[in-house]
């Protein structure tokens, strides 16, 4: 069992927290009250970060203390939203949220995941009709192999994830979120995510 702390508690906050509880661990989501995310992310062994991409360096950074030493999951995009809602534009292009992250946090362990699929698909890779990938990207192997079981312990099998290596990998992933308004207007919102295929 692992104590996780989800920061954000919209559908893939939710969704992941009742996922990793069903699995067996210890799960606290924090809300947006005064103090909520530094409690939650001090007594945590691993933080996943489920807030909206657009403020969560600036949430991240201000738990500088509470996530020394810890591994830090970023499954957030950080986008401009177009008059839809839906994505439109990239807020770090030329870099990623992740590699903002990790430089802001150096004593912090991030690994990009789970960033290129409908929340939905998170929980239940199993669901869609081919085989679906997830991808690590992160400097640290033992953090990146901490994440991979977690994701097995999500209905993840080990052929469907995939390190594509350090933290700057996670460039290509979050810029793969630019597919997602285009495939939402033409399919609704029907569950997706990018498989490679070999």
């Amino acid at each position: 069992m692992t104590t996780i702390a989800i920061l954000g508690n919209g559908r893939v906050g939710g969704s992941l927290a009742t996922a990793l509880t069903r699995a067996g661990h210890e799960v606290t989501v924090a809300d947006r009250a005064p103090g909520a995310a530094a409690d939650a992310a001090r007594t945590a062994q691993i933080v996943i970060n489920a807030t909206p991409g657009a403020g969560s360096l600036d949430r991240l950074v201000a738990l500088r203390e509470e996530l020394r030493d810890k591994v830090l999951v970023d499954v957030s995009n950080a986008t401009v939203d177009g008059p839809d809602g839906l994505p439109a534009d990239l807020i770090y292009p030329g870099s990623s949220l992740a590699e903002q992250l990790q430089e802001a946090l150096p004593e912090t362990r991030v690994v990009k995941t789970l960033n290129t699929m409908l929340f939905s698909v998170m929980t239940a890779p199993a669901t869609l009709t081919q085989a679906p990938d997830a991808f690590l990207s992160g400097e640290d192997p033992q953090a990146k192999q901490t994440v991979r079981e977690l994701l097995i312990n999500l209905g993840w099998r080990k052929e469907w994830i995939t390190d594509l290596g350090g933290i700057q990998s996670a460039r290509a992933t979050e810029a793969a979120i630019l597919f997602a308004p285009h495939l939402i207007r033409s399919s609704g919102f029907a569950p997706f995510a990018i498989s490679i295929a070999r």
